[in-house]
Formats: structure tokens, C-alpha cells, sequence
């Protein structure tokens, strides 16, 4: 027999928003089952996200939890009926799912808002800096696993040439654009790609230098992704074990005030490109 497809972050995140309107009402999941004349182990699946839902159910299960969110509603049955089999499952097996998952919920993000402390976003790295990042892996990886890497990597940023592009801010720090990959020549060419990719319509670099001071804690990557309604935003963050995903709608209306905070110091887009421009002339080579 073979075995079942592991949900996707996306059919995952189904479940848990009906799990939040469950249990918003105070209904058990007996409680709910009887309520929508299922059985309660097809409610625990679906909440799981091991069972897929429709649109239609998800629309029928939200009216029973008596949600008031027409758009919520709206954008959630949206979500449980798209069947996209992106690029990213040309990976599967080959890549943690999580890596996937990133891919999959770039390309469905309607805005972008991400800060960088180390290293260049991923969306605006050039083939040979991301292969210097990946470089400094401990252990080493395979020729044949770098390449795969690196492959992904690239691919994750044709999500900015669509016509529906997602509009994205990167707020990246001084550290990060001083840094050097690869050797100087590496990072001129990155930072020449950066500033490249800085005059897109739908791209905004803003830097975030020394001299701005300290600011909260963000670790080394973090990425804001809006969904269709605010309900339905996520932050993606670099771990040791590869990307985190956090949807709790406290940590979210933190990470937006955080992120605001970084941007209040960072340089507008002009004094930015000025500033990568005097970093880049700086540099051997």
C-alpha cells in the first residue's frame, strides 16, 4: 500500500485555523462532531491537517462555529480549495519539508517583510553567494545534496517576476552586507545583483546600519509573509534544523511591531542603494 502524502504547511494551517474556531466557541471535539454530524476522529483529522477539506466545508463548518469574519471565512475556504502542485514537490525527498513548505508559502504570499542580520535574503541571493553560504554547512554536504540546495534556492526566486508578484520589503543590516562569502569578489557581485534587484517595482532594500543602534531581538532571518487577511499571516524563521513557522496570533502582532521597530532605523530605499554603493566601492577586487 502506499503511503499517505504528508500535508503540506498550507493544508496544515487549514486545520488549525478550524481548530481555532472550535475551540473560540468552546465546543470538544465530541461536542463538534455531533454539531456537524461527523464522527469525532474526521474532525481530529481535518484539524490535523491528514484529511483534506473543501472549500464548501470549510465554509459549512465556520457558519456552525457562528464566525462573524466574512472575509476570514472567505480567504480560509479559499485556501482549503486551491489544489497547486508547485515546483517545490519536484524536491520532496530530497529536501527537509520544511524547505518546501518556505517555497510554498512564498508563493502564495500576497507581501514580504524580512530582515537580515548575517547574510542576504534568500529571494536576492545570486548563484555563486548562495553557493558560499551554503559552503559554511558543518557537516560539509554532498556534491549532489549542495546542488539540490542550490537549485531550490534559485528557483524560490521566480516568485518575484510574476505578474502578481508579492510586493516585499527586505530590511537588511549593515553586518550582513559586509559580510563576505565567498571572498570579495563574491560579495561585490552579490551586492552589485542586490542593488540590481533594488529597482524592482515590487522590491524595496532598506538598510539597517551600524550606526542605527540596537533594536529587538529578531535572530539571524525572519520573514513576515501577509496572507489574504491578517488572520492568516505567518513568520518564517532560520533554526539550526532549518526554517520555523509561527502563526499564534500574539506572536504575530509582536513580530509586526518588531519588525516596525527595525524599520524606523533603517535608511530609506535612496540612502540605501547610496550605502551599499560606498560598501561595495570599499571592497577589494
Amino acid at each position: 500500500m502506499a503511503s499517505r502524502k504528508a500535508p503540506t504547511a498550507r493544508q496544515r494551517r487549514v486545520g488549525t485555523e478550524l481548530r481555532r474556531l472550535r475551540e473560540r466557541t468552546g465546543l470538544s471535539l465530541t461536542e463538534a462532531a455531533a454539531a456537524l454530524g461527523t464522527d469525532r476522529t474526521t474532525v481530529s483529522n481535518s484539524e490535523a491537517g491528514r484529511f483534506g477539506v473543501s472549500a464548501l466545508r470549510v465554509r459549512a463548518w465556520a457558519g456552525h462555529y457562528e464566525c462573524p469574519d466574512a472575509a476570514y471565512v472567505d480567504a480560509l475556504s479559499g485556501m482549503a480549495g486551491e489544489r497547486v502542485n508547485g515546483w517545490w514537490e519536484d524536491y520532496r525527498g530530497d529536501l527537509v519539508s520544511a524547505a518546501l513548505d518556505l517555497a510554498e508559502l512564498e508563493h502564495h504570499a500576497v507581501a514580504i517583510r524580512s530582515a537580515q542580520i548575517l547574510y542576504m535574503p534568500g529571494l536576492l541571493q545570486n548563484e555563486e553567494y548562495a553557493r558560499a553560504v551554503f559552503a559554511e554547512v558543518v557537516p560539509p554536504l554532498s556534491p549532489e545534496r549542495l546542488r539540490r540546495l542550490l537549485s531550490h534556492r534559485l528557483r524560490r526566486r521566480d516568485v518575484l517576476d510574476r505578474e502578481d508578484a508579492p510586493t516585499c520589503v527586505f530590511l537588511i543590516h549593515e553586518a550582513a552586507l559586509r559580510m563576505t562569502y565567498g571572498g570579495s569578489g563574491v560579495a561585490r557581485k552579490q551586492l552589485g545583483h542586490l542593488l540590481a534587484e533594488s529597482e524592482r517595482d515590487n522590491v524595496t532594500v532598506r538598510v539597517i546600519p551600524f550606526a542605527a543602534g540596537g533594536f529587538p531581538e529578531i535572530g539571524s532571518s525572519t520573514q513576515y509573509v501577509y496572507g489574504p487577511v491578517p488572520q492568516l499571516d505567518t513568520v518564517q524563521t532560520d533554526t539550526a534544523t532549518g526554517p520555523a513557522f509561527i502563526d499564534a496570533e500574539s506572536r504575530l502582532v509582536n513580530y509586526r511591531a518588531v519588525l516596525d521597530r527595525v524599520e524606523s532605523r533603517s535608511l530609506d530605499p535612496k540612502s540605501s542603494r547610496d550605502f551599499i554603493r560606498n560598501i561595495t566601492q570599499s571592497m577589494k577586487a
